[in-house]
C-alpha cells in the first residue's frame, strides 16, 4: 500500500480511517471535493455552496483537518482552508486500486446521483473506481459504452447509464488522470 505523503504528519492509518469514512459517507465526500475543486474556502462557503447545515459542515471540516486532508490556509476568522489531493493504492491478492479525488468525487455524488447510488450497490466501490477509468476514456472518445460494457460485463444500456453519470466527475478531473 502507498500514499502520498501527508502534509500533517498525520500517521497514514489516521487518515486510512478518512479515508474510508469518505467512501462511506457522501456528504463528508462532497465538502472533501468541493475543498479540493474550489480552495480556498471558508465553512460559510461550504454552508452556501453546497446546502450543507452549518454544525456538519464544521465537523466534518474539523475531521479532514485533523486527518490531515485539508488545512487552514488563514489563521484569521473566518478560516479558509484548502485540501491536499490524494492517491492511496490498496493492493490484496493481486488486485490492486488506487483511490483518487475523482474516486470520492464520485462517491460525493452518490446522494444526488441514483445511477452511481444503484451502481455502487451492484458493483461496490472497487466497480465504481473502474468504471471511473472507462469514464475518462468515454470522454475523450476513445470507449464507447459498448466496449465499456464487454469489458465491465454490463449490459450496454447499464454501460451508458453509469458512464454517463460519471461524465461530469471524468471531465472535471481528467487531467487528474493523466
Amino acid at each position: 500500500m502507498a500514499q502520498s505523503p501527508p502534509r500533517s504528519g498525520q500517521p497514514p492509518i489516521q487518515q486510512l480511517q478518512t479515508v474510508a469514512d469518505l467512501l462511506e459517507t457522501p456528504a463528508l465526500a462532497q465538502i472533501y471535493a468541493h475543498i479540493l475543486q474550489h480552495g480556498p474556502v471558508t465553512v460559510s462557503d461550504l454552508v452556501g455552496d453546497l446546502d450543507v447545515p452549518q454544525g456538519t459542515a464544521y465537523d466534518y471540516v474539523q475531521n479532514l483537518e485533523t486527518a490531515g486532508l485539508v488545512e487552514k490556509t488563514r489563521e484569521q476568522r473566518p478560516y479558509e482552508y484548502d485540501a491536499e489531493s490524494i492517491a492511496l493504492t490498496l493492493s490484496t491478492d493481486g488486485e490492486t486500486q488506487t483511490i483518487t479525488p475523482a474516486l470520492i468525487a464520485a462517491v460525493a455524488r452518490r446522494d444526488e446521483d441514483e445511477d452511481i447510488d444503484v451502481y455502487i450497490e451492484r458493483h461496490g466501490l472497487d466497480g465504481l473506481a473502474v468504471a471511473l477509468e472507462y469514464a475518462y476514456e468515454y470522454v475523450d472518445g476513445t470507449v464507447n459504452h459498448r466496449i465499456a460494457a464487454r469489458e465491465l460485463d454490463l449490459s450496454p444500456l447499464e454501460a451508458e447509464i453509469i458512464l454517463q453519470a460519471l461524465e461530469p466527475v471524468a471531465t472535471e478531473y481528467a487531467d487528474a488522470a493523466v
